[in-house]
């Protein structure tokens, strides 16, 4: 994968490039907090498939702009901040008709990829997982987790961490996302959906939050495995599946595959606060 374009985030935009090269889009316009994976991919996308890119941010403008929203503007992409009670509307038609008149013809991806054409990617990530029992996944807006229990058999069941604070309300969000999508007809590996369940204690304190504990985790599995995780994602998710084992959560005999989803550049976008306790960890 192109490091630009990598993890979840190519599968989620693969078919909604695809879309909006077959209508003749030249540009598109998504949404995403100052932070985002999904900014940073689409802006990517853009530079490398000759679109124009518009990103909504959630937020007021701050400067220096951070590693992620820097690199958006560095491939060409026009960043537009946007107040937090107009943000919350971004799902809506009024919204998206208001920036077609302001922007003209854009093809609009929502937040994270979260559509029938980002399903339908994430029913590609695990083509083959025969030999595992349960699949574990990081969870933001609950379109990776919808396409792998679409891939996934019934024998088998997956299990999605939400990186969000009172993460519950995703199981409508991705029920949601699994009914459209079975009525729509397109492509499904395995015909139905597998088992799965939402496990909401390992947020860290919501989206982007992180502490001494989860900072301390990351980097011991990095030392100890050779793997890099996201603090933002992953970290979260692997912290909950190493605390689970220790519980005795699992069954004995039961094959876990844990999906690493990308997103380490959101590593270098930490705010502040994040830098001073890992400074704090390096001094001990």
């Amino acid at each position: 994968m192109h490091p630009w374009v990598n993890g979840n985030k190519w599968f989620k935009l693969k078919y909604n490039l695809l879309e909006a090269e077959e209508k003749n889009f030249s540009q598109l316009l998504t949404f995403g907090g100052a932070y985002s994976n999904h900014i940073f991919a689409t802006a990517g996308a853009g530079k490398l498939f000759g679109l124009q890119t518009i990103g909504v941010i959630r937020g007021e403008e701050r400067l220096p702009l951070n590693p992620t929203l820097s690199f958006a503007v560095q491939q060409g992409m026009q960043l537009v901040y946007c107040d937090r009670t107009t943000y919350r509307q971004r799902h809506t038609t009024e919204l998206h008709a208001q920036l077609k008149e302001r922007y003209g013809e854009v093809f609009i991806i929502p937040e994270g990829g979260s559509n029938l054409n980002g399903v339908r990617g994430c029913t590609e990530i695990l083509p083959e997982v025969g030999d595992f029992d349960i699949v574990c996944v990081a969870c933001g807006t609950g379109t990776t987790f919808a396409g792998i229990l679409l891939s996934l058999t019934h024998k088998q069941r997956g299990i999605a961490f939400p990186i969000l604070k009172n993460g519950s309300f995703l199981q409508s969000e991705i029920d949601s996302l699994l009914q459209s999508y079975l009525a729509s007809g397109l492509p499904t590996p395995n015909n139905s959906v597998c088992t799965g369940e939402l496990i909401c204690d390992y947020h860290f304190g919501g989206y982007a939050k992180i502490n001494d504990e989860l900072l301390k985790f990351s980097q011991q599995f990095h030392q100890t495995h050779g793997i890099p995780l996201d603090y933002v994602y992953t970290a979260k998710m692997f912290y909950g599946v190493m605390d689970l084992l220790q519980q005795g959560f699992f069954s004995k005999g039961d094959r876990l595959l844990l999906v690493h989803t990308g997103g380490l550049q959101g590593n270098l976008a930490r705010d502040q606060s994040a830098l001073r306790i890992e400074q704090r960890l390096q001094e001990r």
